[in-house]
């Protein structure tokens, strides 16, 4: 019967380590040291033991000492108390802590059949570098990122033929529309923004998106706490009981959408979602006359990060929800796992508007299914100092008026 055999290194150089037989100890022939058997394994067993993980406090991290036999520990930091069996226990799920498995089948798109791009012409922006694509009878004559002319380069060819198209739904009567109700109420917004806009220049553009669709297993750790407050007559006493919440599932996700362009910020894409992908129809070029559509720069392997991003934040939010009972929830750490991962190739509406105020660039986007507006504006810093000073005098007139009717 075969037995396990311990091969030891020498702790001075690391070099194998063997038994004499005259000496008795074990002997290392690169630097001479010997030792007793039992020395090299107390040294092998203290460092295992430095290796192993360490009991920390769940409360502030903070390293915790226990003796063998003892039933409870306090935090040296925090001064938090916890039962050594608990603590252990927890240790020891934490230093099997899983790693995300996010992995995915690309293959998105398809080849365009003949004489489908025949029409279908390239722009290009000396200045921004973006590539507009859009067909002979719409042209394009100015960058809708950042309102730069635009030069023909050229007719479409190469990249891949999307799958789906979510149509316009918002024409672009209804898009400026939009827009200046999205003006509305803003007080601090200068009059001559408004005036210079140039609305009317808002351009419909399809920006290019990737769809992820997966089935994701998780397993989420949360540090929770439970507070309570009593007091006598002197004192008043707040109790702390810290808790490891842990929370594993499957979820499912489809369509979580990253956009295939530089060009197009992820912030202003995401602020004017969601889209309804019922919506949706198989890609046809029927759909882009009189629109214009952006080409990708960003393709769904390179695209996966942002994705996998979203993925992981929705489902330790999903998961946190179902977490309740606590003062306060933080999530320690996560793993996910995905299977069935796939994306798709779609085109999504987007009324797109550049402008310049005062040397700086401002975007607007609106969906172009729902009329969502997103996008920063101005601020007219004389209307914000009259208004500071004018809430200000409304603030100390009230706090005068209180102090009058105290001393009446």
């Amino acid at each position: 019967m075969a037995t396990g055999i311990n091969t030891y290194q020498c702790p001075a150089c690391t070099g194998p380590l063997h038994f004499g037989a005259g000496s008795g100890k074990l002997e290392c022939e690169y630097c001479g040291s010997s030792y007793e058997v039992a020395e090299v394994e107390a040294f092998y067993a203290q460092k295992a033991a430095a290796a192993a993980p360490k009991p920390t406090c769940p409360a502030c991290n903070a390293e915790v000492f226990f003796q063998p036999g003892d039933k409870e520990a306090t935090c040296p930091s925090c001064g938090a108390e916890f039962e050594v069996e608990a603590l252990l226990a927890l240790t020891a799920r934490q230093a099997e802590k899983k790693q995300d498995a996010m992995t995915w089948d690309t293959q998105a798109g398809g080849a365009w059949d003949d004489g489908e791009t025949d029409g279908l012409q390239v722009y290009s922006c000396k200045q921004c570098g973006g590539e507009i694509v859009a067909d002979e009878t719409t042209g394009a004559t100015a960058c809708p990122y950042c309102g730069n002319p635009v030069v023909l380069t050229g007719h479409f060819a190469g990249l891949l033929k999307p799958d789906l198209v979510i149509p316009f739904q918002v024409d672009k009567k209804a898009a400026i529309a939009a827009l200046n109700n999205h003006y509305k109420g803003k007080r601090l917004l200068p009059k001559v923004f408004k005036d210079q806009n140039h609305i009317e220049e808002v351009k419909g553009l399809y920006v290019p998106v990737w769809l992820f669709d997966a089935d994701a297993d998780a397993d989420v750790h949360y540090r929770a706490s439970r507070t309570r407050s009593w007091s006598d007559s002197e004192y008043r006493y707040t109790e702390t009981t810290y808790f490891s919440v842990y929370r594993c599932g499957g979820i499912g996700f489809e369509n979580v959408p990253v956009d295939g362009s530089t060009k197009m910020e992820d912030a202003l894409m995401e602020s004017i979602e969601p889209y309804d992908i019922t919506g949706a129809v198989p890609f046809k070029s029927a759909y882009l006359p009189g629109y214009l559509a952006d080409k990708y720069d960003v393709d769904a392997e390179a695209s996966i990060a942002r994705a996998n991003e979203r993925i992981k934040r929705s489902t330790e939010e999903a998961f946190r929800s179902t977490v309740h009972g606590y003062t306060s929830v933080t999530t320690v750490d996560s793993a996910v796992s995905l299977q069935n991962g796939k994306a798709r190739y779609a085109l999504y509406p987007v009324w797109i508007l550049n402008t310049q105020w005062n040397g700086q660039k401002f975007t607007f986007g609106i969906n172009g299914q729902t009329g969502k507006v997103a996008g920063d504006l101005p601020m007219d810093k004389g209307k914000f100092w009259t208004w500071l000073v004018g809430v200000s005098g409304a603030v100390t007139a009230a706090a005068f008026a209180i102090s009058y009717l105290m001393w009446l």
